[in-house]
């Protein structure tokens, strides 16, 4: 059973300015596909539409065992955030010009399905490049201490 989701992407292509973790509105399928791991991160951002957090283009597959209702692969699922929260992030959106993305999915403690979501920036091409130079440092340095 998959704990712990990561989308290794958004690490890559963004700087991270502040993190919040938000609940999900989930159809039963949806939460045992998420179970097994079957669900990917590509083209996912978070929106704004009517003072409400959206997060579009989560891919979570059809579950395997699901009847005729199960939930269809992509669409757009509403994130739980208390007021405050949902405020700052859009004064920070309408501001810095920063995009909301999702970093990881995970069950708490009482098994409820929650998401990660950062305020980002984009990194440059040479911000990419430092980042790339820094993991193979790294591994270096692993592979001499071993």
């Amino acid at each position: 059973m998959a704990k712990e989701m990561n989308n290794r992407q958004a690490w890559f292509n963004y700087h991270i300015e502040d993190k919040y973790v938000a609940g999900i509105v989930l159809m039963g399928t949806e939460v045992k596909s998420i179970r097994e791991g079957k669900l990917s991160f590509n083209d996912a951002f978070c929106l704004f539409d009517k003072g409400e957090l959206w997060v579009r283009g989560l891919y979570i597959a059809e579950y395997a065992l699901g009847t005729a209702n199960n939930h269809i692969a992509v669409h757009d699922r509403k994130l739980l955030l208390g007021k405050r929260e949902l405020k700052k992030l859009q004064t920070a959106l309408k501001e810095k010009g920063l995009t909301i993305i999702p970093l990881r999915v995970f069950f708490n403690e009482k098994s409820l399905v929650k998401i990660e979501i950062g305020l980002a920036k984009g990194k440059k091409l040479h911000d990419k490049r430092e980042t790339i130079k820094q993991r193979d440092t790294e591994k270096e340095i692993k592979r001499y201490l071993k």
